[in-house]
Protein backbone atom coordinates (compact mmCIF):
# COMPACT_ATOMS: atom_id res chain seq x y z
CA UNK A 1 0.00 0.00 0.00
CA UNK A 2 1.62 3.47 -1.17
CA UNK A 3 1.97 5.36 1.78
CA UNK A 4 -0.28 7.19 3.48
CA UNK A 5 -0.53 11.60 3.25
CA UNK A 6 -2.03 11.53 6.82
CA UNK A 7 0.16 12.85 9.88
CA UNK A 8 2.12 10.15 11.75
CA UNK A 9 0.24 10.21 15.00
CA UNK A 10 2.80 11.66 18.04
CA UNK A 11 3.67 8.96 20.05
CA UNK A 12 3.67 9.52 23.88
CA UNK A 13 6.51 10.95 25.25
CA UNK A 14 7.47 12.84 22.15
CA UNK A 15 8.24 16.85 21.43
CA UNK A 16 5.77 18.93 19.57
CA UNK A 17 8.11 19.93 16.64
CA UNK A 18 8.11 24.02 16.92
CA UNK A 19 5.62 26.23 15.04
CA UNK A 20 7.45 29.02 12.51
CA UNK A 21 6.37 32.43 13.96
CA UNK A 22 4.34 34.79 11.24
CA UNK A 23 5.34 37.60 10.13
CA UNK A 24 2.59 39.87 11.75
CA UNK A 25 3.43 38.38 15.43
CA UNK A 26 7.12 39.09 14.01
CA UNK A 27 6.45 42.74 13.37
CA UNK A 28 4.71 42.87 16.86
CA UNK A 29 7.36 41.83 18.99
CA UNK A 30 9.75 44.00 16.94
CA UNK A 31 11.22 47.10 18.83
CA UNK A 32 9.38 49.63 16.55
CA UNK A 33 5.78 47.91 16.99
CA UNK A 34 5.71 50.70 19.37
CA UNK A 35 6.24 53.71 17.34
CA UNK A 36 4.34 52.11 14.46
CA UNK A 37 1.17 51.49 17.04
CA UNK A 38 1.66 55.48 17.67
CA UNK A 39 1.36 56.95 14.45
CA UNK A 40 -1.42 54.89 13.25
CA UNK A 41 -3.55 56.07 16.45
CA UNK A 42 -2.59 59.29 15.80
CA UNK A 43 -3.30 59.43 11.71
CA UNK A 44 -6.73 57.87 13.10
CA UNK A 45 -7.17 60.63 15.29
CA UNK A 46 -6.50 63.15 13.68
CA UNK A 47 -8.88 61.91 10.47
CA UNK A 48 -11.57 61.74 13.37
CA UNK A 49 -11.15 64.85 14.96
CA UNK A 50 -10.73 66.70 11.08
CA UNK A 51 -14.10 65.23 10.29
CA UNK A 52 -15.33 66.83 13.39
CA UNK A 53 -14.11 69.98 12.81
CA UNK A 54 -14.88 70.84 9.66
CA UNK A 55 -18.03 72.63 8.27
CA UNK A 56 -20.17 71.59 5.39
CA UNK A 57 -21.18 74.72 4.19
CA UNK A 58 -23.51 75.50 0.76
CA UNK A 59 -22.06 78.39 -1.05
CA UNK A 60 -24.19 80.56 -3.55
CA UNK A 61 -22.08 81.97 -5.86
CA UNK A 62 -23.86 84.41 -8.82
CA UNK A 63 -26.81 81.81 -8.75
CA UNK A 64 -24.81 78.69 -8.87
CA UNK A 65 -24.64 76.51 -5.89
CA UNK A 66 -22.04 74.04 -4.21
CA UNK A 67 -21.38 72.48 -1.20
CA UNK A 68 -18.32 72.16 0.20
CA UNK A 69 -16.05 71.17 3.65
CA UNK A 70 -13.96 74.00 5.42
CA UNK A 71 -12.29 74.74 8.29
CA UNK A 72 -12.75 77.75 8.44
CA UNK A 73 -14.32 79.81 11.41
CA UNK A 74 -16.04 83.11 9.56
CA UNK A 75 -17.61 83.75 6.12
CA UNK A 76 -14.38 85.27 4.98
CA UNK A 77 -12.32 82.45 5.48
CA UNK A 78 -14.58 80.07 4.05
CA UNK A 79 -14.78 81.83 0.75
CA UNK A 80 -10.81 81.87 0.73
CA UNK A 81 -10.40 78.35 1.39
CA UNK A 82 -12.82 77.78 -1.55
CA UNK A 83 -11.28 80.44 -3.20
CA UNK A 84 -14.34 82.61 -3.92
CA UNK A 85 -12.88 86.00 -4.34
CA UNK A 86 -14.78 89.33 -2.88
CA UNK A 87 -14.48 92.45 -4.05
CA UNK A 88 -15.74 96.00 -2.59
CA UNK A 89 -18.58 96.12 -4.40
CA UNK A 90 -19.61 92.50 -4.11
CA UNK A 91 -22.62 91.20 -2.04
CA UNK A 92 -22.23 88.73 0.72
CA UNK A 93 -24.76 87.44 3.13
CA UNK A 94 -23.86 86.78 5.81
CA UNK A 95 -21.37 89.49 6.35
CA UNK A 96 -17.50 88.15 6.03
CA UNK A 97 -16.91 88.94 9.82
CA UNK A 98 -20.03 86.33 10.85
CA UNK A 99 -19.32 83.19 12.21
CA UNK A 100 -20.23 80.34 10.21
CA UNK A 101 -21.19 76.66 11.34
CA UNK A 102 -22.35 73.27 9.92
CA UNK A 103 -24.85 73.59 7.66
CA UNK A 104 -24.87 77.14 6.48
CA UNK A 105 -25.56 78.79 2.97
CA UNK A 106 -23.31 81.71 2.13
CA UNK A 107 -24.90 84.03 -0.78
CA UNK A 108 -22.26 85.44 -2.68
CA UNK A 109 -22.89 88.40 -6.09
CA UNK A 110 -20.57 89.74 -7.84
CA UNK A 111 -20.79 93.22 -8.74
CA UNK A 112 -21.60 94.38 -12.19
CA UNK A 113 -21.51 96.89 -14.21
CA UNK A 114 -24.64 98.45 -15.99
CA UNK A 115 -24.69 100.97 -18.93
CA UNK A 116 -28.15 102.11 -18.30
CA UNK A 117 -30.08 104.31 -21.04
CA UNK A 118 -33.03 106.25 -19.59
CA UNK A 119 -35.40 107.61 -22.22
CA UNK A 120 -31.99 108.49 -23.78
CA UNK A 121 -30.30 109.64 -21.04
CA UNK A 122 -27.13 107.43 -20.63
CA UNK A 123 -25.73 106.83 -17.16
CA UNK A 124 -23.25 103.80 -15.43
CA UNK A 125 -24.48 101.96 -12.24
CA UNK A 126 -22.78 98.96 -10.53
CA UNK A 127 -25.59 95.92 -9.60
CA UNK A 128 -25.23 92.71 -8.35
CA UNK A 129 -28.73 91.38 -10.53
CA UNK A 130 -28.30 88.17 -11.62
CA UNK A 131 -30.61 89.67 -14.61
CA UNK A 132 -32.69 92.78 -15.99
CA UNK A 133 -35.27 92.07 -14.14
CA UNK A 134 -33.53 92.49 -10.74
CA UNK A 135 -31.85 95.33 -12.09
CA UNK A 136 -34.83 97.08 -12.22
CA UNK A 137 -36.05 96.72 -9.12
CA UNK A 138 -32.39 97.33 -7.45
CA UNK A 139 -32.62 100.79 -9.47
CA UNK A 140 -36.02 101.06 -8.60
CA UNK A 141 -37.64 101.95 -12.82
CA UNK A 142 -40.56 99.29 -11.76
CA UNK A 143 -43.40 101.83 -10.94
CA UNK A 144 -44.17 102.99 -14.45
CA UNK A 145 -44.85 100.59 -17.77
CA UNK A 146 -41.45 100.80 -19.94
CA UNK A 147 -40.32 99.11 -23.41
CA UNK A 148 -36.96 97.17 -22.84
CA UNK A 149 -34.56 96.67 -25.28
CA UNK A 150 -33.50 92.86 -23.49
CA UNK A 151 -35.96 90.40 -21.77
CA UNK A 152 -36.22 90.79 -17.84
CA UNK A 153 -34.84 87.17 -17.82
CA UNK A 154 -31.76 88.33 -19.73
CA UNK A 155 -28.88 87.27 -17.43
CA UNK A 156 -26.18 89.85 -16.52
CA UNK A 157 -22.52 88.98 -16.94
CA UNK A 158 -20.26 89.90 -14.54
CA UNK A 159 -18.23 91.50 -17.36
CA UNK A 160 -21.34 93.90 -17.71
CA UNK A 161 -24.09 94.81 -19.84
CA UNK A 162 -26.40 97.55 -21.63
CA UNK A 163 -29.32 98.35 -21.05
CA UNK A 164 -31.87 101.08 -23.02
CA UNK A 165 -35.27 101.38 -21.38
CA UNK A 166 -38.21 103.75 -22.32
CA UNK A 167 -40.58 104.74 -19.93
CA UNK A 168 -44.34 105.29 -20.82
CA UNK A 169 -45.37 108.73 -19.72
CA UNK A 170 -48.63 111.15 -19.94
CA UNK A 171 -48.72 114.50 -21.84
CA UNK A 172 -51.24 116.74 -22.76
CA UNK A 173 -51.02 117.85 -26.39
CA UNK A 174 -53.14 121.55 -26.50
CA UNK A 175 -54.23 122.63 -29.87
CA UNK A 176 -56.36 125.62 -30.33
CA UNK A 177 -59.29 124.48 -27.77
CA UNK A 178 -58.79 121.55 -27.99
CA UNK A 179 -57.02 119.05 -25.24
CA UNK A 180 -55.68 115.49 -26.10
CA UNK A 181 -54.79 113.53 -22.96
CA UNK A 182 -51.95 110.80 -24.49
CA UNK A 183 -49.75 107.98 -23.25
CA UNK A 184 -46.39 107.77 -24.95
CA UNK A 185 -42.92 106.25 -24.96
CA UNK A 186 -41.86 108.65 -27.16
CA UNK A 187 -38.27 110.20 -27.03
CA UNK A 188 -39.34 113.36 -28.39
CA UNK A 189 -42.19 115.84 -28.59
CA UNK A 190 -41.99 115.60 -32.50
CA UNK A 191 -42.37 111.33 -31.83
CA UNK A 192 -45.08 112.00 -29.68
CA UNK A 193 -47.29 114.08 -32.62
CA UNK A 194 -46.11 111.32 -34.91
CA UNK A 195 -47.51 108.54 -32.41
CA UNK A 196 -51.15 109.83 -32.57
CA UNK A 197 -50.50 111.17 -36.26
CA UNK A 198 -51.17 114.86 -35.35
CA UNK A 199 -50.17 116.58 -38.34
CA UNK A 200 -48.33 120.16 -38.21
CA UNK A 201 -49.09 122.80 -40.73
CA UNK A 202 -46.90 125.22 -42.20
CA UNK A 203 -46.25 127.97 -39.70
CA UNK A 204 -47.61 125.91 -36.43
CA UNK A 205 -45.29 126.59 -33.05
CA UNK A 206 -44.98 124.39 -31.15
CA UNK A 207 -43.46 124.09 -27.50
CA UNK A 208 -41.63 123.23 -26.22
CA UNK A 209 -39.16 122.66 -29.19
CA UNK A 210 -40.19 119.35 -31.19
CA UNK A 211 -36.76 118.14 -30.65
CA UNK A 212 -36.58 118.03 -26.49
CA UNK A 213 -37.88 115.35 -24.40
CA UNK A 214 -41.37 114.94 -23.42
CA UNK A 215 -41.71 114.93 -19.43
CA UNK A 216 -43.86 113.43 -17.43
CA UNK A 217 -47.09 115.42 -17.44
CA UNK A 218 -45.54 117.72 -20.13
CA UNK A 219 -48.04 119.80 -21.56
CA UNK A 220 -47.04 120.64 -25.50
CA UNK A 221 -48.90 123.31 -26.77
CA UNK A 222 -49.35 124.17 -30.80
CA UNK A 223 -50.12 126.92 -31.67
CA UNK A 224 -51.40 127.35 -35.27
CA UNK A 225 -50.30 130.30 -37.73
CA UNK A 226 -53.18 132.72 -38.79
CA UNK A 227 -54.99 130.76 -41.67
CA UNK A 228 -55.07 132.43 -45.20
CA UNK A 229 -57.70 133.78 -46.28
CA UNK A 230 -60.70 131.40 -47.66
CA UNK A 231 -60.77 130.57 -51.47
CA UNK A 232 -64.41 129.59 -52.43
CA UNK A 233 -63.64 128.58 -56.13
CA UNK A 234 -66.47 126.23 -56.48
CA UNK A 235 -70.10 128.13 -56.28
CA UNK A 236 -72.92 126.53 -54.43
CA UNK A 237 -76.24 125.55 -55.41
CA UNK A 238 -78.93 127.86 -54.65
CA UNK A 239 -81.48 124.98 -53.49
CA UNK A 240 -78.42 123.51 -51.49
CA UNK A 241 -77.78 126.91 -49.67
CA UNK A 242 -81.32 126.70 -49.03
CA UNK A 243 -81.08 123.66 -46.43
CA UNK A 244 -81.02 123.70 -42.97
CA UNK A 245 -77.64 123.69 -42.37
CA UNK A 246 -78.61 125.37 -38.68
CA UNK A 247 -80.52 122.65 -38.03
CA UNK A 248 -77.79 120.20 -38.89
CA UNK A 249 -75.39 121.60 -36.69
CA UNK A 250 -77.07 121.77 -33.87
CA UNK A 251 -78.06 118.10 -34.08
CA UNK A 252 -74.28 117.11 -34.96
CA UNK A 253 -72.85 119.54 -32.75
CA UNK A 254 -74.89 121.82 -30.83
CA UNK A 255 -74.15 124.35 -33.42
CA UNK A 256 -70.61 124.72 -31.57
CA UNK A 257 -67.49 125.44 -34.28
CA UNK A 258 -64.95 124.58 -31.66
CA UNK A 259 -66.88 121.62 -31.27
CA UNK A 260 -64.21 118.11 -31.14
CA UNK A 261 -64.86 114.63 -30.90
CA UNK A 262 -61.94 112.53 -29.87
CA UNK A 263 -63.24 109.11 -30.86
CA UNK A 264 -62.93 110.12 -35.00
CA UNK A 265 -61.24 112.53 -33.95
CA UNK A 266 -64.62 115.28 -35.84
CA UNK A 267 -64.46 118.47 -35.59
CA UNK A 268 -66.51 121.29 -35.97
CA UNK A 269 -69.91 122.45 -36.22
CA UNK A 270 -70.24 119.51 -38.80
CA UNK A 271 -68.11 116.86 -37.41
CA UNK A 272 -65.78 116.94 -39.98
CA UNK A 273 -62.71 113.97 -40.32
CA UNK A 274 -59.71 115.81 -41.43
CA UNK A 275 -59.41 113.24 -44.90
CA UNK A 276 -62.96 114.72 -45.57
CA UNK A 277 -62.37 118.31 -44.82
CA UNK A 278 -59.53 118.32 -47.18
CA UNK A 279 -61.14 116.67 -49.88
CA UNK A 280 -63.77 119.83 -50.35
CA UNK A 281 -60.74 121.67 -50.56
CA UNK A 282 -60.35 122.68 -46.24
CA UNK A 283 -57.00 123.95 -44.97
CA UNK A 284 -55.86 123.02 -41.61
CA UNK A 285 -58.16 121.81 -39.72
CA UNK A 286 -62.34 122.90 -39.30
CA UNK A 287 -61.39 124.39 -35.90
CA UNK A 288 -59.29 127.31 -37.26
CA UNK A 289 -62.40 128.25 -39.16
CA UNK A 290 -65.66 130.76 -38.49
CA UNK A 291 -69.03 128.94 -38.80
CA UNK A 292 -69.39 130.44 -42.15
CA UNK A 293 -66.73 128.67 -43.52
CA UNK A 294 -67.35 125.25 -42.01
CA UNK A 295 -70.89 125.59 -43.15
CA UNK A 296 -69.69 126.29 -47.14
CA UNK A 297 -67.33 122.96 -47.70
CA UNK A 298 -70.38 121.23 -45.24
CA UNK A 299 -72.33 122.48 -48.80
CA UNK A 300 -69.58 121.37 -51.08
CA UNK A 301 -69.78 118.13 -49.20
CA UNK A 302 -73.19 117.72 -50.07
CA UNK A 303 -73.18 118.83 -54.20
CA UNK A 304 -69.73 116.08 -53.98
CA UNK A 305 -72.10 113.07 -52.64
CA UNK A 306 -74.82 114.53 -54.84
CA UNK A 307 -77.58 114.45 -51.68
CA UNK A 308 -76.71 110.81 -50.36
CA UNK A 309 -76.32 112.48 -47.24
CA UNK A 310 -76.52 109.18 -45.39
CA UNK A 311 -72.93 108.03 -45.40
CA UNK A 312 -71.91 111.78 -44.16
CA UNK A 313 -74.78 112.06 -41.43
CA UNK A 314 -76.51 109.40 -40.84
CA UNK A 315 -78.20 110.15 -37.31
CA UNK A 316 -78.51 114.00 -37.88
CA UNK A 317 -78.72 114.28 -41.84
CA UNK A 318 -82.59 114.66 -41.97
CA UNK A 319 -82.68 117.92 -40.52
CA UNK A 320 -81.71 119.45 -43.50
CA UNK A 321 -85.12 119.20 -44.67
CA UNK A 322 -87.06 120.89 -41.71
CA UNK A 323 -88.34 123.95 -41.13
Amino acid sequence: MPPSSAPAARRPGSRRAPRRPSRLRAIARSPGAAVLCAVVAGVTSALLVADVLANEVRLIVDGGEATVLSFGGTVGEVLAHAKVPVGPGDHVDPAPGRLVGDGAAVVVRHARRLVLTLDGRRTTHTVTALNVGEALQQLDLTRRPATLSASTMRQIPVSGFALSVRTQRRVTVVRGGVRLELLTYGRTVRSVLEQHDITLARGDRVSPPLRSFPEDDQVIRITPAPPPPPVHVVPVNAWVASLNWGALARCQSGGDPRSFDPRGPYYGMYQFSLPVWRAVGGARTPLDWPADEQTYRAQLLYQRVAGRWHGQWPDCGARLFTR
